[in-house]
């Protein structure tokens, strides 16, 4: 009785260490879980990634959030972060007060802001498409833009 028993243990225990066997997981699956940190994006092939280095740094700068992406379109530049858990109920004036210190640093610039975790999903999952293949260009703009219109709709 006791052979079976330790047979038994011995499969289970070698079944649930080989389940976990080569998966890899991506940032898109820890996001919402840990700070992520991706790096800024840009639709379009010609233009440069250090305008939006700098408005990524800027509203990272803020104590109250822990983690930012940036992604620049063709008219507009999605702005996502999260806020830290002791700061949730200030949503609302943390928006407003980075919506204020971006128009004032970059007037020319047409921002949308978002705090949605969904958003900020999508935007991480965006960087890994255009990472992983040629999702660049017209697929990254649209992609760009679809994102930006689920922002505006859930407003």
């Amino acid at each position: 009785m006791r052979a079976i028993q330790r047979w038994v243990l011995l499969a289970s225990l070698l079944l649930l260490s080989s389940c976990d066997q080569n998966q890899q997981v991506t940032d898109s699956q820890l996001t919402l879980m840990k700070t992520t940190n991706p790096s800024p994006i840009v639709t379009q092939k010609n233009k440069s990634k250090d305008h939006v280095k700098d408005i990524e740094q800027d509203v990272s700068s803020f104590p109250e959030l822990y983690d930012v992406a940036v992604v620049e379109g063709k008219k507009d530049t999605l702005v996502v972060y999260k806020v830290k858990h002791l700061y949730r109920f200030k949503m609302k004036k943390i928006e407003k007060d980075i919506n204020k210190m971006l128009e004032q640093k970059y007037p020319a610039e047409n921002f949308t802001i978002s705090s949605d975790y969904k958003i900020f999903l999508e935007t991480v999952r965006l960087d890994e498409k255009m990472k992983s293949s040629n999702y660049k260009g017209k697929k990254a703009e649209n992609r760009f833009n679809e994102i930006v219109k689920m922002t505006k709709d859930l407003k």
